[in-house]
């Protein structure tokens, strides 16, 4: 019998990575990771995620800062 570990996925924001698991949403991993979901624009390959969406086995997903602020 050979058993198979999924690959987790990677999170980067800025400097840091996180490896997190796959099958679980966006928004979970990133509470895990202690990022505030909505402080963040997630992408994968490219495209905008919404938080609701699965994370995929070998998922590489990098986090945008949004940067709020001015005279109201």
């Amino acid at each position: 019998m050979t058993l198979r570990m999924p690959m987790p996925a990677e999170i980067t924001l800025r400097d840091k990575t996180f490896e997190v698991p796959s099958g679980s949403t966006l928004r979970h991993a990133l509470e895990k990771i202690g990022v505030n979901p909505d402080s963040v624009l997630p992408t994968r390959a490219g495209e905008l995620m919404t938080d609701d969406e699965l994370i995929l086995e070998g998922d590489r997903i990098r986090l945008i800062a949004v940067i709020s602020g001015g005279t109201p």
